[in-house]
Order: structure tokens, then C-alpha cells, then sequence
């Protein structure tokens, strides 16, 4: 293997592309005011933020799911009872 292979191209271009993607990526965190004493801290609240949305999201779904049973679920008991009687009545 050689040098491009590794790095994807020439070494000292693929540094200095990263470079620079490091410098705006860093101009952007800092504009949202993330810097490197709170990093962590916002990696945590990102995560901790993300598992309450999804736990949040399963109980929306519950809910529609059992409202939308109330009204199902009766009607398929139904429709089931029907065909049954109609199969032994043939």
C-alpha cells in the first residue's frame, strides 16, 4: 500500500483539506456556542435529549394505536363473527 492509497490522495492535500474543514467546522460550533469547556457537556444533553424524544415518540404511538383499536378491533371481532356464522350457515 502506499501513501495515496491511505490517506485517500496526496498526504499534504488531504491535511490541508482537513484543516480547513476543521476550521469552519470549529467557526460553527463556536457560533452556537460550543466550545471545548462544554463539548461534553452538550454531547450529553444531545444524548439525554435524543432518548426523551424517543420515549416520547413511543408513547405518542401507543396512544393512536389504542384510540384507533377503540374503534378496530370491534369492528374486526364483528367481521369476524359474521364470516364465521356465514361459513357454517353455507
Amino acid at each position: 500500500m502506499d501513501r495515496n492509497t491511505i490517506f485517500g490522495g496526496n498526504p499534504f492535500g488531504v491535511i490541508l483539506r482537513l484543516a480547513l474543514i476543521s476550521i469552519v467546522v470549529g467557526v460553527v460550533m463556536k457560533a452556537l456556542g460550543i466550545d471545548l469547556k462544554n463539548f461534553f457537556q452538550r454531547i450529553n444533553e444531545l444524548l439525554r435529549n435524543l432518548y426523551d424524544l424517543g420515549f416520547g415518540a413511543i408513547e405518542w404511538v401507543i396512544e393512536y394505536m389504542l384510540l384507533g383499536a377503540l374503534v378496530v378491533v370491534p369492528i374486526w371481532l364483528i367481521a369476524r363473527l359474521v364470516g364465521a356464522v356465514r361459513s357454517k350457515a353455507e
